[in-house]
């Protein structure tokens, strides 16, 4: 146990670190080829022109799978670091929450749910780690931005958001989605002034 306590707080100290990147790199390609696969059902009844908004925790995953590989070549873009890292907390939490809150109103728990859960709770920690203690330039936090609210619009006009486990739910999953955007935005704002105090370093 402490030998991984040292390892975990080794990772949080320098994440960019290849002995963390190349398997994290590994990890992510896998999950986001099974999430893609997971949407399968939902991309084929949707028109490909809208394929982009539709697998949200698959492409925030690949995202993170492209910055790493960057990271491994010497470059971290700051439009990937800030797509990837704010990509991974958002859809990584509001995963969290849409399982939490249908196991809490009644549904059954099921391995493949419990897998999804900790799988996107592993989104949010690594979007953070790669993301705090960095100051987000301006043009890469309004494409960010854009990119997290066109999403929303999308999902929730054009009813294009990921299936959910109740009919029930959809309002609950609107809501925490525009929740999120906001929370996601205000935390890019304050990386762009680079408020030390919330990074938490």
């Amino acid at each position: 146990m402490g030998q991984l306590i040292k390892l975990w707080q080794q990772f949080w100290a320098n994440p960019w670190q290849a002995r963390f990147t190349v398997p994290l790199l590994v990890i992510n390609i896998a999950g986001s080829l099974y999430g893609f696969y997971w949407y399968h059902q939902q991309l084929a009844a949707t028109p490909p022109v809208f394929w982009p908004v539709v697998p949200d925790s698959p492409l925030a995953t690949t995202f993170l799978s492209l910055l790493l590989l960057a990271g491994l070549l010497g470059s971290r873009p700051a439009i990937l670091r800030a797509l990837a890292g704010v990509a991974c907390i958002k859809y990584g939490l509001w995963a969290v929450y849409i399982i939490s809150q249908y196991w809490y109103i009644g549904g059954s728990v099921e391995p493949e749910q419990i897998m999804l859960w900790v799988s996107h709770l592993g989104m949010v920690l690594q979007g953070w780690a790669y993301l705090r203690g960095w100051s987000a330039p301006r043009a890469a936090m309004l494409l960010t931005v854009g990119w997290l609210v066109l999403n929303d619009l999308m999902d929730y006009t054009l009813n294009l958001h990921p299936y959910l486990f109740a009919e029930s739910q959809l309002v609950v999953a609107e809501t925490a989605a525009v929740v999120l955007t906001l929370l996601c935005a205000l935390l890019l704002l304050i990386q762009h002034i680079n408020f030390k105090r919330w990074n938490l370093v």
